[in-house]
């Protein structure tokens, strides 16, 4: 085995994301809703899964917090081996930005900034050099396809093309997960199709570790690992080849 390949192998092996016993119960009213009721997962790096379930089954709860958005009740997170529990909200301001990007059904660009703003904006807020900048954002914006649009807010792309610049905006920081909630419910098929196989190359190509909450069967389909919650527990953990 050649040492690039070797790297490659040993690098799959390394766990981006963690959850150990992970529960999550909530209070509603004198109702208490068990969210997640001890979920243990392991996702390493360069894997491309997908987590679905009804309504209800725990994938919302289970993605906030590995974004370290919501704290467990009880059990343990960690990203890129970090433990998120006891870590201050500025600290976990700061491993979001550097460890996790975010791909949202609703896109959440800043509609006043164009796309290439877009996508810099982390960067920015990374302190990251002018230089460094420039070439991150227009190679990222060239991998998704979006060079002769760099210049335009918003409200002059489609929807496929606002959340290819979404997932330009999640990778230019290069993090350890992409965390993708429902990122074709918005799309009509073609389109979502389109942004599953760019996402997937990015996947094989830079080995970008990619996580998705979905109820769309095509995402389903395109992930190399399918999860299904169902009642805040794991119903099944499926791997697929290729």
């Amino acid at each position: 085995m050649n040492e690039a390949a070797k790297t490659k192998l040993d690098s799959s092996k390394v766990p981006v994301v963690e959850t150990r016993n992970l529960v999550r119960t909530f209070q509603a009213g004198e109702l208490e809703v068990h969210a997640l009721r001890g979920v243990d997962l392991t996702i390493n790096r360069g894997e491309f899964v997908a987590i679905a379930g009804p309504s209800g089954s725990g994938k919302t709860t289970l993605f906030n917090l590995i974004g370290g958005l919501d704290d467990p009740t009880s059990g343990e997170v960690l990203v890129d081996q970090v433990k998120l529990a006891g870590m201050s909200r500025k600290a976990l301001s700061i491993l979001r930005l550097e460890k996790v990007g975010f791909v949202f059904q609703a896109y959440n660009l800043i509609p006043v900034l164009t796309a290439y703003e877009n996508v810099e904006y982390p960067l920015m807020l990374r302190r990251i050099a002018a230089d460094e900048r420039r070439q991150r954002v227009t190679r990222i914006l060239s991998a998704v396809g979006l060079s002769e649009m760099m210049h335009r807010r918003p409200s002059r792309m489609s929807g496929g093309q606002q959340q290819r610049v979404a997932v330009a905006r999640a990778l230019v920081t290069q993090p350890a997960v992409v965390l993708a909630d429902e990122p074709t419910a918005n799309l009509d098929s073609e389109t979502g199709k389109a942004l599953m196989e760019l996402m997937r190359t990015l996947n094989r190509e830079e080995q970008t570790t990619f996580l998705f909450s979905t109820h769309d069967p095509m995402v389903m389909e395109e992930s190399r690992r399918l999860i299904r919650l169902r009642d805040g527990n794991v119903d099944r953990d499926e791997h697929r080849e290729g």
